[in-house]
């Protein structure tokens, strides 16, 4: 019965939804550090079998090209230039299909187990425009020319995949219209992980050698990924994948993890010193593979580089970004290893260049600098437990609301309970909270869910992860598509009454800042309050503790 049933926390679960926050909080982190968020084995089958078909859809797609695609001789033809550009078309095109990260029980999805095209092919659905007022690609539902354009994306791309060659002008086309899409719609622009892809297809496009830029994009990617993770937030985040780890399963190693369970849930320092390692791992290894040009630099940047991902694929976190880690392996080699004669610096181009600077170093330095202003995805934070987020609380059956929205996937309760009984789905639902709080940043909702509500008992908790899942068909960690614009969004449909919605959200922590801003709404009054909280203070605290002082550095 493991391989379908899930494994539920062991407090009753309508009991549960009683208590005061502190107890409440104290109970599912204790049983999120053992248990995780207790998928059955079934869902994890899911996503190998899934990263399996993605696999063969690439030998599939380069079998259209002559002397590709073969397993027979696999090795005389893996890093051919086609082979590349296909295998980023692809995983660009699942992406944006929601086929990819953000699908399945990993991220609320359960049935269907897939949002993305089920959304962005249906008008009338919610989008959050980059203009909300600009004349034919702004508003707030999509409309026949939001669809056209996302489908003329999806149908160039796997013209592509399909063709012998991809031409220059199918590269060119969809330079123009990914960020057109982004336009109209920044979550499709996000979905396609375009911050990773956008870059290197206009490498295709406009460069006739296009490795050197491709390197630059994958060295980017690798190196802010380690810049950002220089915080105190990445060892909870270990601490969190492992007590969720799909083989790692025995109790007696997952309490290690920790101080001391169950008194002190703060990471061990040997957790804490394993994030640091592979902090610094993720540092150095793209400085190995940015100059080496054979021998043993190489090879150690190598290894270093599939350490790094077989570590994050291994865990299977939330959001399962499988096929991205599969993609960063491939094109490591593909790039690396097959072209160890070619610098990231030999871009021929000069506008293309600039563009590279622009998104590979300015933006990702202004979204650490500046969190509150741009995608943690563009500002390529990955993994690094400093992200934006929301809280979303209903009073009584108040979200019943929400069904006067557009929303192709049924509430995540009405999912769950197609499998499962209506207690077990409420108590998988529940991990939801324990994951969050385990988080560095998730401990200030100890000090702000009782600025929100007095009886938080009189409200169901949903985390704004599910809401913009539910409502927008895409979640990947980025609280900015949960946050005040889509309630007031959601407001305009639905008209909440006051108090019975009342949102939360959470800025990440800006990079040599130690505070992160919050902001309290009322879905029908506005703006509550707004403040910082103080992150050094709650390293010093328990996830279900109450601050002590709320005093708050101003740096």
């Amino acid at each position: 019965m493991k391989l379908i049933k899930p494994t539920l926390a062991e407090y009753d679960v309508y009991a549960w939804e009683k208590l005061p926050l502190p107890e409440r909080a104290r109970q599912v982190c204790l049983a999120w550090c053992l248990e995780g968020y207790g998928s059955p084995l079934a869902v994890y089958v899911f996503y190998l079998l899934k990263v399996a078909g993605y696999i063969a859809l690439w030998f599939f797609f380069c079998g259209f090209t002559p002397g590709l695609g073969s397993t027979a001789d696999f090795g005389a033809w893996w890093s051919h230039p086609v082979a590349f550009q296909k295998a980023i078309l692809l995983t660009m095109t699942m992406e944006a299909l929601g086929l990819a990260g953000s699908s399945g029980p990993l991220t609320g999805r359960y049935l269907p187990p897939f949002g993305g095209f089920l959304y962005f092919l249906r008008p009338g659905t919610t989008k959050l425009a980059l203009f909300p007022q600009l004349p034919v690609l702004g508003g707030s539902q999509r409309t026949v020319v939001d669809v056209l354009l996302y489908a003329s994306v999806i149908g160039l791309s796997v013209f592509g995949l399909v063709s012998p060659a991809i031409s220059t002008h199918v590269f060119l086309a969809l330079a123009v219209l990914v960020p057109l899409m982004g336009v109209a719609d920044k979550t499709l622009f996000l979905a396609a992980r375009a911050e990773h892809y956008f870059p290197t297809i206009l490498c295709f496009a406009l460069l006739p050698n296009w490795i050197a830029g491709a390197k630059a994009v994958q060295l980017a990617i690798w190196f802010w990924a380690g810049v950002s993770k220089c915080n105190h937030h990445f060892p909870t985040v270990v601490g969190v994948m492992t007590s969720n780890h799909p083989i790692l399963q025995p109790k007696w190693l997952r309490r290690r993890v920790y101080k001391s369970y169950p008194s002190d849930v703060r990471p061990a320092a040997h957790t804490t010193a394993l994030a640091h390692f592979g902090t610094l791992l993720e540092l150095l290894m793209p400085m190995l593979l940015a100059f080496a040009v054979g021998g043993w630099p190489l090879t150690l940047g190598l290894v270093g580089m599939v350490g790094l991902h077989f570590f994050i694929f291994s865990n299977m976190p939330m959001a399962v970004p499988l096929e991205w880690n599969v993609m960063a392996v491939y094109g490591g080699f593909a790039l690396f290893y097959a072209h160890p004669e070619v610098s990231f610096w030999q871009i021929e181009s000069i506008p293309v260049a600039l563009v590279l600077l622009t998104s590979l170093v300015v933006v990702p330095l202004l979204g650490n600098l500046f969190p509150e202003r741009l995608s943690f995805l563009v500002s390529m934070r990955y993994y690094a437990g400093n992200w934006p987020y929301s809280v979303w609380l209903f009073r009584g059956d108040s979200a019943k609301k929400m069904q006067a929205l557009k929303m192709p996937a049924p509430w995540v309760y009405a999912q769950l309970e197609r499998l499962y009984a209506p207690h077990e789905a409420r108590s998988i639902v529940s991990k939801v909270l324990g994951f969050r709080m385990m988080h560095l940043q998730g401990r200030a909702l100890s000090e702000l869910i009782p600025k929100m509500v007095d009886d938080l008992a009189a409200y169901d908790y949903y985390d704004g992860e599910i809401i913009s899942g539910l409502v927008l068909g895409w979640n990947f960690g980025d609280g900015h598509l949960n946050n005040e614009r889509l309630l007031r969004i959601v407001q305009e449909s639905c008209g909440f009454e006051e108090g019975e919605l009342r949102v939360l959200c959470v800025e990440a922590q800006p990079m040599l800042k130690p505070t992160m801003a919050y902001r309290i709404y009322d879905a029908k009054c506005g703006l509550m309050t707004e403040g910082k909280v103080d992150v050094n203070a709650m390293r010093d605290r328990q996830p279900w503790d109450a601050p002590t002082s709320s005093r708050v550095p101003e740096n």
